[in-house]
């Protein structure tokens, strides 16, 4: 293992909960404390904040397949962005299939986009998460 890249989204001590209930949308902050318990039980993890606006659970090293660059990253996470429910999932590619009986959603990186949750298919969702961690864990 090379060293570490430096990035600016950090695991930090922040309020996980002080940061949730200051999402004023109703409905995003109910997904989110919703998307809160279910990656806190997929993962196993206590949620930490990352940055100043991801919940971040677990953590590992992270290598780009593009740059090779390594960074200290969380496993799954996720944050309430005003245009929609980022959760972070890695590769996303891998998911293809579960992705088709998602619902309504969008990708791009290692991210699922959703409006909210009442779009989706929560235990496909589930799936994707459980996936994701165990792929992590190798």
């Amino acid at each position: 293992m090379g060293k570490l890249a430096k990035v600016k989204t950090t695991e930090n001590s922040e309020s996980v909960e002080d940061f949730l209930n200051g999402i004023q949308d109703e409905r995003k902050r109910a997904d989110s404390f919703l998307l809160l318990k279910m990656m806190q039980t997929v993962s196993k993890q206590e949620p930490k904040m990352w940055g100043g606006s991801i919940v971040g659970f677990g953590k590992m090293i992270y290598k780009s397949p593009t740059s090779g660059r390594e960074v200290e990253w969380f496993i799954i996470g996720f944050s309430p962005r005003k245009a929609a429910l980022t959760i972070y999932v890695m590769n996303v590619d891998v998911h293809a299939d579960a992705l088709k009986s998602l619902g309504k959603h969008k990708t791009g990186g290692g991210c699922l986009y959703i409006n909210k949750l009442e779009d989706i298919d929560i235990k496909v969702l589930k799936k994707i998460l459980v996936a994701t961690v165990k792929s992590a864990k190798g």
